[in-house]
């Protein structure tokens, strides 16, 4: 089937998309609002009229870790298995959100919920990594962006979540997984003395859906002559109505907690709720002096982005506490005032000139010591050595993708020897996508391959991909997308995401180079549909 050349991009500019999203493919969460559009025509949450609509950042920035310095804000999230790592996001104003420099290139493990903090004029970062062993390490800088140390490891092996936090009496503390505590050196850079529990949460009714109790993810602020500690239990994932925002507080650093009596103040509690396994919790103050809680949650029907950071505004009560006012988040809400607004987000589109936004933008999954060497780019084009001989074991090249649906397309051509093409990547062994070799088609499925019908065009084509609402379809093309052949396979996504595999990912677009030589990539563009 012939359809029009480069179609979606064209009709797209022009106000209309060229694939129809179908309301029988698309799940039915409660009505919600539009978003406005910005790079690729991708969502943002700011509407423009002093409004935004949740998500603050689309696609999976899990576990948001918030910096208020100055008049700048600054956001990192749990990266996984995707290095370069830890991307630092700046804003001006809490709504739109710009990414910078990846802190972390080493890599140390998969990258779980970190803690983001600035003390003494220099700023640090407490990882949390599941690998063998597990452990905590910590990073610093003199500038944000860098660069960043090397790794230390603080030898933590039982506990993840670490929350950087000073006490009244200039202590150095972090604050870890399951109450506990741990006392840092004047430093921040070494440990001092034995964990220590200090804190037994909050538990729901055992009558409640949730996974889990798994109190995870604290967080320590001071406000008001109080410390406020405030921790997500109920589990990250499992059942929508389980994750969920809870929190204490204290006189001291070193307690007694008390609990709040408003407990929990975020759940979920109806499927029909647009945002669904929210937690993960921080609060933090805007430029006009209002008060915001930024946390995760998953969107209603799209378990395949991942958990989305959420923004929700937040009021102090008579009484100390402080309760959420944004109710699901399902309706735009009214902007903090003040602030520069910087354009949010970032182009996923990519001419390959100059060097590659390795870690602002493109990220390898699972790479080996030696993978950035793999890559180049060169006349606009970007070469990339093959590794491995499938997806599986290639530390495929991906992005960050927040729309519901979309589509990306690219030139592609292979070295003799080589297999290349567009998946849609979960982890290595939950992905589907379209690959070539100069004889055949290579069709990717639950992460194995389903079919190797001919390759009419040899080594080189362009091929795009369209995910719209999980229904996937491929195109190909030998006139540089002039004209374009559906591809006979289709597929439906709708499982590639933890509740199914684990992990905690997301669904991600990207590329990938396996067998023998180079690939070479040229005009990837993107657009969310």
């Amino acid at each position: 089937m012939q359809v029009t050349r480069r179609g979606a991009f064209a009709a797209a500019l022009a106000g209309t998309t060229a694939v129809a999203l179908p309301a029988s493919a698309a799940p039915r969460p409660a009505k919600t609002p539009d978003w406005k559009r910005g790079f690729d025509n991708q969502r943002i949450a700011d509407l423009g009229n002093g409004k935004f609509l949740n998500p603050l950042v689309a696609g999976d920035h899990p576990d948001p870790a918030i910096l208020k310095d100055g008049d700048d804000y600054y956001m990192t999230f749990s990266s996984f298995d995707s290095y370069p790592g830890l991307v630092i996001w700046r804003s001006r104003d809490l709504v739109n959100w710009q990414p910078r420099k990846a802190a972390l290139s080493q890599n140390i493990g998969s990258v779980w919920a970190v803690s983001l903090e600035k003390h003494d004029g220099r700023y640090f970062l407490y990882i949390p990594v599941k690998a063998k062993p597990n452990s905590i390490f910590v990073i610093w800088a003199d500038h944000i962006d860098g660069p960043w140390s090397d790794p230390i490891d603080l030898k933590l092996p039982n506990h993840i979540d670490p929350c950087h936090a000073v006490g009244e009496d200039g202590s150095r503390w972090l604050f870890l997984s399951g109450g506990d505590r741990i006392r840092l050196s004047a430093d921040g850079l070494s440990t001092v003395g034995p964990v220590e529990h200090v804190y037994d949460p909050w538990h729901y009714p055992e009558d409640w859906d949730v996974e889990g109790f798994s109190p995870e993810g604290p967080k320590i602020h001071r406000h008001g002559g109080w410390f406020y500690m405030i921790t997500a239990v109920g589990g990250t994932a499992g059942p929508s109505t389980g994750h969920m925002v809870i929190a204490a507080r204290s006189r001291s650093i070193h307690g007694p907690w008390e609990q709040c009596p408003h407990n929990p103040l975020v759940r979920t509690t109806s499927l029909d709720e647009k945002w669904w396994s929210r937690g993960h919790a921080s609060l933090v103050e805007a430029p006009d002096g209002s008060w915001w809680s930024v946390y995760h949650g998953f969107e209603n029907g799209y378990w395949t982005l991942g958990r989305q950071a959420l923004l929700d505004p937040i009021e102090w009560t008579k009484d100390g506490w402080f309760r959420m006012k944004g109710g699901d988040l399902s309706q735009p809400i009214a902007k903090p005032r003040g602030g520069s607004a910087l354009p949010h987000g970032q182009p996923l589109s990519d001419d390959f000139h100059g060097p590659l936004a390795l870690g602002g933008k493109w990220n390898f999954f699972k790479p080996a010591p030696d993978e950035a060497s793999r890559i180049r780019t060169e006349n606009g084009s970007l070469l990339l050595q093959a590794r491995g001989v499938a997806p599986s074991d290639s530390a495929p090249l991906l992005l960050v993708a927040g729309d519901q649906a979309y589509q990306f397309e690219c030139d592609i051509e292979l070295a003799p020897g080589g297999t290349a093409g567009l998946i849609l990547f979960y982890d290595e062994k939950l992905y589907c996508g379209l690959g070539f070799d100069e004889k055949r088609f290579v069709t990717h499925q639950y992460g194995i391959e389903r079919g190797r019908p001919p390759n009419p065009y040899g080594r080189k084509m362009r091929m795009r991909v369209t995910n719209n609402r999980h229904i996937i379809a491929f195109h190909t093309s030998a006139d540089d997308g002039r004209s374009w052949t559906r591809f006979d396979r289709g597929m439906e996504v709708s499982g590639y995401h933890h509740n199914v595999r684990g992990g905690f990912l997301m669904l991600r677009p990207g590329l990938y180079s396996a067998g023998a030589g180079t690939a070479r990539f040229r005009d990837f563009r993107f657009r969310a549909l």
